[in-house]
């Protein structure tokens, strides 16, 4: 069987597909497996990274905001998107598959839109409660919708097309072993945080994670990973300097620019601090991670607050709202969630039982209905 992953954009749209990529690798070691993404994406290190074969297309978001500036932007990106059309036709014509699956960003349209065109079997796989524009861009004309929780299918016309399957996550989020991840980590008794806002950052929470770690600077009780984002990266490193620390001097706290070990991590932490996307969700809760979640203010009808509070409501995680927070109050609240080890523990059964474990299995299922004709 040949199948293309389309995706891109943020690690939210690109670690399903590779998951998903990875379970048909398992299961039927002779298919052929392709990727599209972006030219400018973190696709282009992620995907190579798993072990895959990837194609690029030029492409860009649109803006909303209906200024000079913006509409010059979007008709740039009409522009790329009429040359990406034709660069996934060429693609698409070449490799031959017999399904393409799209798991979100505005790199998955082209082959999704054009694949349906062909007379391909297509399925786009939408993470969040609320559908994105590129979801509601195919809806139409996919063969098939997945989405992670029941609740959405009502978000689409056509609920009879629509397949409830979950978010998968990498299996290693699901077996990870605590005492051999912290012993890999070099990691002794002390407390394990770790922080991370999306794969591209969020500059106002990096600033309120810089005052934070001044703070455990000064403390000196937990280790602490933070990844910055590809944006961040370019900032931060001198932002904290300017704040007084210098990390050379205090090995317990690490920053980087993206995490690459995340199951490995989740496995050894005691505290995520993270956004509520559906990617970041499922891997807490596949990991038994208690978290603080920040949702992000800046996402379609404030749909990551509305996934946090699921998680606030079983007991899994604490929702803090970014204009309600500073670095020194997400101190304290980490703090006093660290000195509480039965809550922790609550905490962690609680993310477990939200779990969805065989989200990679339903989704390989779809792929096999749709290419034996069964959609």
């Amino acid at each position: 069987m040949n199948v293309i992953f389309t995706c891109g954009g943020t690690g939210g749209h690109i670690n399903p597909a590779i998951s998903v990529a990875n379970l048909l690798r398992e299961r039927m070691p002779d298919s052929k497996i392709l990727f599209i993404g972006a030219e400018d994406g973190m696709e282009k290190n992620l995907v190579p990274r798993a072990g895959y074969q990837l194609e690029t297309i030029r492409i860009s978001n649109f803006q909303r905001k209906l200024t000079p500036a913006g509409i010059w932007h979007n008709v740039t990106t009409a522009c790329h998107m009429a040359g990406s059309m034709q660069k996934a036709k060429k693609i698409i014509r070449a490799f031959q598959p017999d399904v393409i699956v799209g798991t979100g960003g505005y790199a998955s349209y082209p082959a999704l839109h054009m694949g349906a065109k062909l007379g391909i079997p297509t399925a786009v796989h939408e993470s969040n409660a609320v559908p994105g524009l590129t979801t509601r861009m195919v809806a139409g004309h996919v063969s098939r919708i997945m989405v992670s929780l029941a609740d959405s299918r009502s978000q689409y016309p056509d609920p009879e097309k629509v397949t409830v399957t979950g978010t998968p996550v990498d299996s290693a989020f699901l077996y990870g072993d605590r005492e051999k991840a912290r012993a890999a980590l070099g990691i002794g008794e002390e407390p394990l945080i770790v922080s991370a806002w999306g794969s591209l950052g969020a500059r106002e929470m990096n600033k309120k994670i810089a005052r934070f770690m001044v703070r455990e600077a000064q403390d000196g009780l937990y280790r602490h990973v933070h990844a910055t984002g590809s944006y961040g990266w370019r900032w931060m490193p001198a932002y904290v300097r300017d704040q007084g620390l210098l990390l050379e001097n205090h090995p317990w706290l690490d920053m980087r620019e993206y995490i690459y070990n995340m199951p490995e991590l989740l496995a050894a932490a005691d505290l995520m601090l993270c956004r509520a996307g559906a990617g970041t969700i499922s891997e807490v809760c596949a990991s038994g991670t208690p978290c603080i979640m920040i949702p992000s203010p800046n996402v379609t009808d404030n749909h990551q607050e509305k996934n946090a509070r699921v998680l606030e409501k079983r007991g899994a995680a604490v929702v803090v709202r970014e204009k309600d927070c500073d670095g020194d109050s997400l101190y304290e609240t980490a703090r006093e969630l660290l000195s509480d080890p039965d809550r922790l523990r609550e905490m962690r059964l609680a993310a477990r039982r939200l779990a969805v474990v065989d989200a990679a299995e339903q989704i390989l299922q779809v792929i096999r209905d749709l290419a034996a004709g069964k959609a």
